[in-house]
C-alpha cells in the first residue's frame, strides 16, 4: 500500500533537483529543497569568476558557465517532457534554436513560476552534513550562507541528492608541471576572452568546453593550442578557417609538436572535465566515489543498503539532461510512496556487479561509470516503464542522433545549420499538447 506522506530533503535546486521537488510533491510528499545560491538554475545560474587566487579550483563558484555560451543541444530536445522548451513559450527571449546560457535559465525559471516550486527551496542556505539515525530517518544538517556555528539539525524521512557534478573540477596530470612559472587554469573559471589578449594558451581537453573556448579565445590570443589525449599521435594540425588554432596530440602528457619544437605557453587552461563530490554525505550513506565512479548504486540512483531513503538524481553524463532527470524523479518519487517497489538489496547488489562486468567487457575505463552515451535511451524507456509512463518521444530519440552527426559535418556551425526541420516539425506538432 501507498505510504503516507514523507518529509523529505532535497538538496540543491536545479534542474534535478526542481524536476525532484515536482515529482515528489505530485506524489503527495512534502519536499524541502537546500540552495546555496540565491535562485533557482544550479549550474545554469551564471556567476562571476571565482577569486584570481584559486583558478583551478571551485572556490565559492558554482557555476561554471561562460558567457558566450551556447547549448549544444536543439532546444526541442532540451526541455522536461510536459514542459516544451519552446521559442513560443511566454517568456522566451532568445528564438535560436541553440541558444544562450541566459535562455536555459529563463525556462527554468518559468518551470519553477508555473509549478510553483520557489516556496519549497531554502535559498543561501548550505547543507553542511547528513547523517542517518539509528531508526532509518536522516539528520540534515544546514545553515544559512556567512553565518557561522554548527547550524540547524531536521530530521527527514529520505534525502534525494541533486547538487550537480560540474563544480569540483578535474585536473590534468602534467609532468613537471609543478615547476613551470605560468598560468594555470580550470575551464570552470573561465568566462570571457579578454584577458587572454596576445597571449599563447595551451588548452588541455577535448570536450565541448574546449572546442567552445578555443574558438572564442582565438578571436583575441596570439595563438591557441590544444592538447587532445584521444587524437592519433603525433598529431598537430592547424584548424580550418583559423590562422592561430591549432590541434596536437599528447604522448605521455607531452603536447606534439610535428617539427619537434616546442612554444613559450602564457596559459595552461584544463578544459579536463569534473569530480563527483558529496561534502557532506559521511560513510553511513554507503557510497564511495573511486576514479570518478560512484558506487554502489542501483540504476544509478540507489545505494542498495540504505535505499530508497536515499538516492541521488542526474548522475549520468552523454545524455540529454532534464527529461531523464524527471524520469529519475518519477521512478524515486513513486518507490517512496510504497507505489512503486524495489528489489532485494541482494538482487539490487547483482544488477550493479551485472552492470560494472558489463563496462569492463566493453573496455570502458571506472571513470565511465556515468557516462551513457550508448544507452541513454534505453535507460530512460526502463524507467519511464518503471513509471507507468509512455517511452521517450521517437522525434526526441531521433533529433539527438541527427545533432550529434550533424556536428561531425559541421563542428563549427553545426549550432545554425542543420537538415532534420522535419523533426522539429515532429516536435512542435507533440508540443501543442502542452502550450
Amino acid at each position: 500500500m501507498p505510504s503516507a506522506s514523507l518529509r523529505l530533503a532535497v538538496i540543491g535546486a536545479g534542474a534535478a533537483g526542481l524536476a525532484a521537488a515536482r515529482e515528489l510533491r505530485r506524489e503527495g510528499h512534502a519536499p524541502v529543497v537546500f540552495e546555496r545560491a540565491a535562485a533557482v538554475g544550479g549550474t545554469w545560474l551564471y556567476t562571476p569568476p571565482a577569486s584570481a587566487a584559486d583558478p583551478l579550483g571551485a572556490a565559492a563558484t558554482h557555476s561554471s558557465l561562460y558567457a558566450s555560451l551556447r547549448t549544444n543541444l536543439p532546444r526541442e530536445t532540451m526541455g522536461f517532457l510536459d514542459f516544451p522548451f519552446s521559442a513560443a513559450a511566454p517568456g522566451s527571449a532568445d528564438p535560436r534554436r541553440f541558444p544562450g546560457h541566459e535562455e536555459v535559465l529563463r525556462y527554468l525559471e518559468a518551470f519553477a513560476r508555473r509549478f510553483d516550486l520557489h516556496r519549497l527551496v531554502r535559498f543561501e542556505t548550505e547543507v553542511v552534513s547528513v547523517r542517518r539515525d539509528p531508526g532509518g530517518s536522516w539528520a540534515v544538517t544546514s545553515r544559512k550562507l556567512g553565518e557561522k556555528g554548527s547550524g540547524e539539525e531536521e530530521v527527514y524521512d529520505a534525502v534525494v541528492v541533486c547538487n550537480g557534478h560540474y563544480t569540483e573540477p578535474r585536473i590534468a596530470v602534467i609532468p613537471g608541471v609543478d615547476a613551470w612559472p605560468g598560468q594555470q587554469m580550470h575551464s570552470h573559471n573561465y568566462r570571457v576572452p579578454e584577458p587572454f589578449l596576445d597571449q599563447v594558451v595551451i588548452i588541455i581537453g577535448a570536450s565541448a568546453s574546449a572546442f567552445d573556448i578555443s574558438r572564442d579565445i582565438s578571436n583575441i590570443a596570439k595563438e591557441v593550442h590544444i592538447a587532445d589525449r584521444s587524437v592519433p599521435a603525433s598529431t598537430c594540425e592547424k584548424q580550418p578557417g583559423y590562422d592561430n588554432l591549432w590541434l596536437h596530440s599528447m604522448d605521455n602528457g607531452n603536447v606534439v609538436f610535428q617539427d619537434g619544437s616546442s612554444i613559450k605557453a602564457d596559459v595552461i587552461m584544463h578544459c579536463t572535465g569534473y569530480l563527483y563530490d558529496f561534502p557532506f554525505l559521511g560513510n553511513d550513506s554507503t557510497i564511495t566515489v573511486d576514479d570518478n565512479c560512484v558506487d554502489p548504486l542501483y540504476k544509478h540512483v540507489f545505494p542498495p543498503e540504505v535505499a530508497p531513503q536515499l538516492s541521488f538524481i542526474g548522475l549520468q553524463w552523454k545524455v540529454i539532461p532534464f527529461p531523464l532527470f524527471e524520469l529519475q524523479s518519477k521512478w524515486v518519487a513513486g518507490v517512496l510512496s510504497g507505489r512503486i517497489e524495489l528489489p532485494s538489496k541482494e538482487e539490487m547488489m547483482e544488477d550493479v556487479k551485472a552492470f560494472y562486468a558489463k563496462l569492463e567487457t566493453c573496455g570502458w575505463p571506472k571513470r565511465y561509470t556515468h557516462n551513457f552515451s550508448n544507452y541513454q535511451f534505453e535507460y530512460g524507456d526502463w524507467l519511464a516503464e518503471q513509471c507507468g509512463h509512455p517511452p521517450i518521444e521517437e522525434w526526441r530519440k531521433l533529433m539527438y542522433a541527427a545533432n550529434a552527426r550533424n556536428k561531425v559535418a559541421r563542428p563549427e556551425s553545426y549550432r545554425d545549420k542543420w537538415d532534420d526541420d522535419h523533426l522539429v516539425a515532429d516536435a512542435h506538432e507533440d508540443f501543442n499538447k502542452y502550450l
